[in-house]
């Protein structure tokens, strides 16, 4: 099994953490995580690929070990995250990879595929939404009004999402076992989006996240033209990316292949080799 290296990169003038595995001249796979983890996410995914592919999974800014400067010092967008991303795929010398995103790891990746098209090799998508389909309201709701109306009357509401209960929720829903996730990893998010003056940041997130729906026509339109292989692998009882989202990419990407699991919003957690599986699967067809 291959080793995985735990490095930094100045982005930017910002560290950005970012873990690598795999031979350097292999087919390149880039791993973008959701809100409220990092990396850490694909702590246990990343050898399971590393043998055959060149796997890179770095931590947004302002989340895991990536430098998190405070809100006043930096304008969090998903537009800033996606550029910090693309200038350090620059410096590692990727110009054809594969994109896996979950979570906010979508926004940042479909900003990645329309800024360099001819860069993305395949998309892999678990539970990342790329289309207005999947949106499930009652989790969404709060944060279209926020978003749209900051400020005392409507953060309240957005606020809770970053407590321990909430951050255990978006673990444990929708998982038939919830036995199987490990407590480390709700522990672990809390920990970091508790660092002082990280909840403005996360509040500034919740604010831009409106500004992702305008991208899904462009990137539906990528889809189309460029044919890239697309996996949808999901979390069927997912709560916040309902299994609607999952279904939707098969109208724009060319044969897309869509599997919904019996899991919830962080399925690796639950679902590690299901998921391998499938994306060891799709990568070995269409990127070899």
């Amino acid at each position: 099994m291959s080793s995985v290296h735990h490095r930094t990169a100045t982005v930017g003038g910002h560290q950005i953490f970012y873990r690598e595995a795999g031979p350097a001249g292999a087919p390149a796979i880039v791993l973008l995580h959701g809100y409220p983890t990092s990396s850490f996410m694909f702590r246990e995914l990343i050898p399971l690929l590393a043998d055959d592919y060149r796997v890179i999974a770095p931590d947004h800014l302002g989340f895991g070990h990536s430098d998190a400067p405070l809100a006043d010092e930096f304008t969090y967008t998903f537009d800033a995250l996606a550029d910090i991303t693309s200038q350090l795929l620059d410096q590692l010398g990727l110009d054809r990879y594969a994109l896996y995103v979950q979570d906010y790891g979508a926004p940042i990746g479909w900003r990645l595929a329309l800024k360099h098209p001819e860069r993305i090799s395949a998309v892999v998508t678990q539970n990342g939404n790329g289309y207005e389909d999947g949106f499930v309201e009652s989790f969404w709701n709060d944060l279209w009004v926020y978003g749209a109306n900051p400020g005392p009357d409507t953060e309240p509401a957005v606020r809770a999402a970053l407590s321990l209960d909430a951050i255990r929720w978006q673990y444990l829903h929708g998982v038939p076992d919830p036995s199987l996730v490990s407590p480390d990893t709700w522990e672990h998010d809390v920990t970091l989006v508790s660092r002082e003056g990280n909840d403005e940041v996360q509040l500034a997130l919740f604010r831009d996240y409106q500004n992702n729906r305008p991208l899904y026509p462009l990137l539906h339109e990528f889809l189309r033209t460029s044919e890239v292989p697309v996996l949808a692998v999901w979390g069927r009882n997912d709560e916040i990316f309902g299994p609607e989202g999952a279904r939707a990419f098969a109208r724009d990407a060319k044969d897309a292949e869509v599997h919904l699991i019996n899991g919830g919003h962080f399925l690796l957690e639950s679902h590690l080799d299901v998921v391998a599986g499938y994306l060891r699967g799709f990568l070995g067809r269409v990127l070899r």
